[in-house]
């Protein structure tokens, strides 16, 4: 692994690149005070980098995931079809043990195997060439996704709105452009005058750090509030829609996105303001009835008690950790995804989307 220091903005952020066999991450733990790229060909290497946060948001884990995979299955010395089949689940087994909670990850690894699987007769030799290009299909589907969800979603928003979001769910988050910040997106290109509240999201600050650094770099004018605020400017009247990605959506429509998530749509509810999850079909896991089935990732108790380097809590003080909640269907006001908006009866709708979607 190696660094560089160069940042390209070209179409908006696009935080994963593979170029000559090399995949580079942006890395999410140095933004916003420094612009730092991280180089990858080894799988372990990635699989470290979803673990520690390098990369997050789950469509960009699930590209990132595709590429390690992609890696691994190179230094696959069988030249067996059985065999390598074998060692290529074993690598796709350590990249998904990395992050339990967003379903994204498993489905481009599922998409990587099921491409091998297909192909039988292939020579080992040239299943690695159609991995490489399967795992830049998922990159590149990912945009071409999120653009249409865009906006899907912006067609709900009023001409003036002033929206909260929770986490990151932008580009940061994902191949590029974004899914609730890509909504966010398209309703600005359509001429919507949008205001955007970032909540910090503790105890990450994915917000402080990401969704308003990101933000900015569009132009899109944003105000910066702490996760505890949101009910206060609910009530003043300040805030007209909530709009938050998700990690996993269950068959019944229940929510996984990060912690506070749920907190926010309870107010959004008490105060009768829309709230709006935009996702991929890669988001979402039919296997699950509901949300209580979503297995809920717990990290590391530095996370809380510190902030970087420097420790804000007493010694030896138990924490608590879940990185996600959910939030239950009832709450939500749609679901958006590319192939178009969810509401009300989420179980028949959700399975239509991702019928149509070839899963």
């Amino acid at each position: 692994m190696s660094n560089c220091s160069s940042f390209q903005q070209a179409g908006g952020i696009r935080p994963i690149r593979y170029s000559n066999n090399v995949l580079s991450l942006l890395d999410q733990r140095k933004l916003p005070t420094e612009v730092l790229w991280l180089d990858y060909t080894d799988y372990r290497e990635v699989a470290e980098a979803i673990r520690s946060m390098v990369v997050r948001g789950a469509p960009a884990i699930g590209i990132t995931a595709a590429y390690g995979a992609l890696f691994g299955a190179r230094d696959i010395k069988a030249d067996d079809y059985a065999g390598f089949v074998s060692a290529f689940d074993e690598v796709c087994a350590v990249l998904a043990a990395t992050r339990p909670t967003a379903v994204n990850l498993c489905w481009a690894l599922e998409r990587m195997k099921s491409l091998i699987r297909a192909n039988p007769e292939q020579s080992v030799n040239n299943l690695k060439i159609g991995l490489e290009y399967e795992a830049m299909a998922i990159a590149e589907d990912d945009v071409r996704i999120n653009m249409n969800m865009g906006r899907h979603g912006a067609a709900l928003l009023p001409e003036q709105v002033r929206i909260l979001t929770h986490c990151n769910a932008g580009a940061l988050a994902t191949g590029g452009y974004g899914t609730a910040l890509g909504v966010i997106r398209a309703a600005v290109a359509a001429g919507k005058q949008v205001v955007v509240y970032a909540d910090e999201t503790r105890p990450f600050l994915q917000g402080a750090r990401l969704t308003a650094w990101e933000l900015q770099q569009d132009n899109i004018p944003t105000i910066l509030i702490c996760d505890n605020m949101a009910g206060y400017l609910m009530a003043k009247g300040e805030i007209d829609a909530v709009i938050v990605g998700a990690d996993r959506i269950a068959a019944n429509g229940d929510v996984a996105n990060k912690i506070g998530t749920y907190t926010v749509a309870i107010l959004a509810r008490e105060h009768n303001i829309p709230f709006y999850v935009a996702a991929p079909i890669s988001t979402i896991d039919l296997s699950l009835a509901d949300g209580s089935l979503i297995p809920i990732e717990e990290r590391d108790a530095s996370e809380v008690t510190h902030v970087g380097s420097q420790r804000l809590a007493p010694e030896g003080v138990a924490v608590r950790n879940p990185a996600f909640d959910v939030t239950p269907a009832r709450l939500i006001s749609a679901i958006i995804t590319e192939h178009g908006v969810a509401q009300g009866d989420y179980l028949t709708t959700l399975a239509g989307f991702v019928r149509r979607g070839g899963r």
